[in-house]
């Protein structure tokens, strides 16, 4: 297969209106350079997910890139495990990645260009907007845009994704003179989650988008525009703390005061919609609160306390052993349960859990809940929501 040449590793740089972040300023737009004036509060979950992104690359460059050898592999390999971060589940969840993009490269019949790693400009669309693309396959007309997450908080679609339609941009603005590309499939692989999304989008509606952000991007560029509480704000480094939440969050209780002494529909989807947003705030606001008292700082009214305290073996082996020793039966100290079907899933592995197992699994309609209407699962029909519901309030000894 064609290859890209092996960058050099340098610390990654990070752009005012990044990819990762324009689902929050194409919203928002002055996010953007409030963003400037605070902390990076780096995760463990964020350092998790650098690491297996090194190895996943490490394993693309092998089977695409870099001719290399066992030994030279297991040796870089073994120096990414070194990381206290590591996990031995991180192996599995990177071959997934590796095996779609391996399924997409072996498909094609003549060999496609590969790019791992690959830093792509937009700023042709943003100022001064580039991001760096996992993986890009391109083939005659196609090219595939492929992002890895690790994360197993919330699935992440492919479906019209801001994020990697400006990656998109930029890998067409960086291959467009050399592949006649017409067609642009768009993949988030999170194997944790055991999600793959992928999106179709036409070179034409592609384009036509990125022209369609140019003047919000100017507008997040320059810190302009009003600020807009939603969704976005999730992942901002001023949640919690934004003006524009505390004000229309606080708003919420001017919904006791409508004259009509029962609420209508309408309301009630508009009060949801506050309230959700609402319990979000209000516990980014207590994280926050909480590591300004421990940095002794004051917040009035609060203070940071130890919570409840739970015993815990010192020696759980010596202790165990004193219990037998003084009459206990051994079966007494421990509890025995089954594996979930999920659990052997992972112990077996997928294609040997489907091979001996699909006759005795069922996985029924899950307990219906609530969504934003712009979630993409279908709608209970009437007739199955009085199905779910036609037990409730029935005695248990009826």
């Amino acid at each position: 297969m064609s290859t890209a040449k092996v960058p050099v590793k340098t610390e990654k740089k990070h752009a005012l209106l990044s990819a990762s972040g324009a689902h929050r300023w194409l919203h928002c737009t002055p996010s953007a350079r409030l963003e400037e004036t605070l902390p990076d509060n780096k995760s463990e979950a964020a350092d998790e997910g650098t690491l297996a992104h090194e190895i996943s690359e490490l394993k693309l460059r092998k089977a695409f890139i870099e001719p290399l050898s066992t030994r030279t592999f297991n040796n870089r390999l073994k120096k990414l495990q070194e990381n206290p971060l590591y996990q031995d589940e991180m192996l599995r969840h990177t071959d997934t990645y590796v095996d779609y993009i391996s399924g997409i490269a072996h498909g094609f019949p003549t060999r496609p260009y590969i790019a791992v790693e690959k830093e792509v400009q937009y700023q042709v669309y943003a100022p001064e907007g580039f991001g760096t693309s996992d993986c890009i396959i391109i083939a005659g007309s196609i090219m595939y845009v492929i992002d890895f997450k690790y994360g197993k908080g919330v699935p992440v679609s492919a479906w019209d994704n801001p994020q990697m339609k400006l990656y998109a941009l930029g890998a067409y603005t960086a291959y467009a003179i050399l592949f006649p590309i017409t067609i642009i499939k768009l993949v988030i692989i999170q194997p944790r989650l055991d999600s793959i999304s992928e999106y179709e989008i036409s070179l034409t509606d592609l384009l036509t988008w990125g022209e369609s952000i140019k003047p919000i991007a100017e507008s997040a560029f320059k810190g302009e525009g009003e600020y807009v509480q939603g969704e976005h704000c999730q992942f901002c480094r001023a949640n919690g703390i934004c003006r524009k939440q505390a004000d229309e969050n606080m708003a919420l209780e001017e919904c006791g005061g409508l004259l009509p002494p029962l609420i209508t529909n309408e309301e009630v989807g508009q009060i949801l919609l506050r309230a959700q947003n609402l319990a979000s705030w209000a516990k980014k606001l207590e994280a926050y609160a909480l590591k300004e008292c421990l940095n002794s700082q004051s917040i009035p009214g609060w203070k940071a306390v130890h919570g409840t305290s739970r015993r815990q073996w010192t020696d759980q082996d010596g202790a165990f052993k004193l219990l037998k020793a003084n009459g206990t039966e051994e079966a007494m100290l421990y509890t025995r349960e089954p594996l979930t079907a999920p659990q052997i899933e992972v112990l077996i592995g997928k294609a040997k859990f489907k091979e001996l197992l699909t006759p005795f699994v069922d996985a029924p309609p899950g307990k219906p809940t609530l969504v934003q209407e712009n979630d993409r699962r279908e709608a209970i029909q009437p007739m199955r929501a009085a199905d779910f519901f036609k037990d409730e309030g029935r005695n248990d000894n009826e």
